[in-house]
């Protein structure tokens, strides 16, 4: 039976266990670089014993980015920065995995810390925004225009997708996952709450939908067949206005046929006015996981309150996720892996990380404790 720490074969590429970082935005680029900051943290979870390791949302334009500060892969000088950090993660046993987005109205954003709202396009640090239709996305911290795209500046969005994919490729990285979640251009494009469209780009589903199957589309022609092609579905917007879950399971079922290899589970995050109480639930998408693989037939991730080791490794078990994503775990300890085959008593919990790392660990004097390791989840 597979469990959380048994390897997982997509396409050509194994996995030396279940267990993912997900993408998680640190906005500390320059000029959409990768640098020794990457390199460092990065390198440190694959070392930690994570199986699949994304670094963070990659944009494919400049204008695509939440902030100034994030990195993407819009320019050939930007390859050779993710190829050092792919070097690492797949030195220190991990596979390095690469998520390309655009954060269409959501994008030309302040530092998180800094209040998190968006700036005016005149601002030095931003730019205009872009979406489906002229609605921004709301509240207090996003009310400026949002430009609509013509089909024109789709096609050639779809064309910077598969540019991006054709650098992810050239860099080393062997698992590429499209962002269509959070309330970013692919989220926008499927949710009737951002997608007022008239054309062929709204209105039914079919049409809200083909967005983003023209990038599944013109990703997998210039990404290696060998590996794998994800994508981060917002499958459900919370709203009664917005995405509900069976939209996503018809999406996901014209995906597959598409050439999609994995469906990766989150929220759709549209409106500043979702009812997301979901996010409290601990394991809160693994039901609706289990749905996707039974009716869609796809291999199914997820993320969101699956910190616990048992949470996790029950929803592996039960067949109703192939992979778990671990985001702000992943930022709290490195070694989470390690921790969680310890809490569920793994025979050899240190033989998932690189061996330099294991003999010391293996041959520790004294107690136990004295390692530093989290005290057990309640």
């Amino acid at each position: 039976m597979p469990h959380l720490f048994s390897p997982y074969t997509l396409r050509g590429v194994t996995l030396r266990n279940r267990i993912a970082m997900s993408p998680m935005t640190m906005y500390r680029s320059r000029g959409g670089h990768m640098g020794d900051f990457h390199l460092m943290h990065l390198g440190a979870r694959a070392a930690g014993g994570f199986g699949l390791v994304f670094g963070e949302q990659i944009a494919v334009t400049a204008e695509g980015r939440t902030s100034v500060h994030c990195a993407g892969l819009w320019d050939d000088d930007q390859v050779p920065g993710h190829a050092r950090v792919v070097a690492m993660v797949e030195a220190m046993g991990g596979v390095a995995a690469v998520q390309l987005a655009h954060t269409g109205r959501k994008g030309s954003e302040q530092l998180p810390w800094e209040g998190k709202a968006q700036l005016p396009p005149e601002h030095p640090d931003g730019w205009p925004t872009s979406g489906p239709s002229p609605v921004p996305f709301g509240g207090p911290k996003h009310g400026h225009p949002v430009h609509e795209l013509t089909v024109g500046e789709i096609h050639g969005l779809h064309r910077s997708w598969a540019d991006a994919a054709r650098r992810a490729a050239e860099a080393g990285y062997r698992w590429v996952e499209l962002h269509f979640a959070h309330g970013y251009l692919g989220s926008s494009f499927f949710s009737p709450i951002a997608n007022r469209r008239t054309d062929a780009y709204g209105g039914s589903l079919e049409n809200r939908a083909r967005f983003l199957l023209e990038a599944i589309d013109a990703v997998r022609e210039v990404w290696p067949e060998e590996y794998p092609l994800t994508m981060r579905l917002g499958a459900d917007d919370l709203h009664p206005d917005g995405t509900r879950f069976d939209d996503a399971v018809t999406a996901i079922g014209w995906m597959r046929e598409h050439g999609l290899d994995l469906a990766d589970l989150s929220f759709g995050g549209n409106t500043p006015d979702s009812h997301d109480g979901m996010r409290g639930e601990q394991g809160a998408w693994v039901e609706r996981a289990r749905r996707i693989r039974s009716e869609v037939g796809i291999p199914v991730a997820a993320s969101w309150n699956l910190r616990v080791p048992r949470t996790a490794d029950d929803a592996v078990r039960s067949g109703a996720l192939d992979v778990v994503l671990l985001g702000r775990p992943a930022l709290a300890n490195p070694h989470w892996p390690v921790w969680a085959a310890r809490e569920l008593g793994h025979d050899d919990p240190f033989s998932l990380v690189p061996e330099d790392y294991a003999w010391w660990l293996r041959t520790m004097r004294g107690h136990a404790p004295s390692i530093g390791w989290p005290q057990p989840a309640p």
